[in-house]
């Protein structure tokens, strides 16, 4: 296979997934201030990606799959890692790490009930992922002795809570009304 520019989105999610083994041995470590420095790169990775996609029609469905899959092992990992540590309350990690169980679980399950899905995000996934991802930001900072206030670290981690709760339940509602439908026009079952 010859390497191509079309390919640098890829490769760049590809990247960002390898750096979510040094994120968790640094945040193991104890070693914050390097493991923010290596959460920012990814993060801006993830700009990066996008914007050359969307930019000059790079899009895959490689890509659709390996962008979202490398934020969610970045973020699964930083909150559950976080959440061991006492960094992050439990109740929050519960949050985060269900409803992301619950959309595979429930994905695999459109799927093999009524084939693949092709819907995009939901807005309210969007302003999850980028609350989740700035919440990270600022219990790192924290760690590494940078100002991030206490006070907007709990509203940031309340709107994370709220958007994780709301996306979820969008995502079961959605996939739900869509089987009773293809069920009553007499779909797969």
């Amino acid at each position: 296979m010859k390497l191509e520019a079309r390919h640098l989105p890829n490769l760049i999610s590809m990247l960002r997934i390898l750096l979510v083994v040094p994120v968790v041995q640094l945040l193991l470590a104890g070693r914050y201030a390097w493991a923010l420095g290596l959460f920012v790169l990814a993060g801006v990775s993830d700009g990066l990606d996008g914007f050359l996609a969307k930019r000059y029609g790079w899009q895959s469905r490689l890509g659709s799959f390996l962008d979202p899959a490398a934020d969610k092992l970045l973020l699964l990992s930083c909150f559950i890692v976080g959440g061991w540590q006492g960094l992050m309350p439990i109740w929050l990690v519960a949050a985060v790490v269900l409803r992301d169980l619950v959309i595979v679980l429930g994905a695999s399950a459109y799927y093999l009930l009524l084939g693949p899905y092709d819907g995009q995000p939901l807005i309210s996934s969007k302003i999850n992922t980028f609350l989740q991802l700035f919440y990270v930001f600022l219990v790192l900072c924290r760690q590494s002795a940078l100002p991030a206030p206490a006070f907007l670290i709990d509203v940031v981690a309340l709107a994370t809570l709220a958007t994780t709760l709301l996306s979820g339940g969008l995502y079961v509602q959605i996939w739900g009304r869509q089987w009773l439908r293809e069920r009553g026009a007499g779909g797969k079952t």
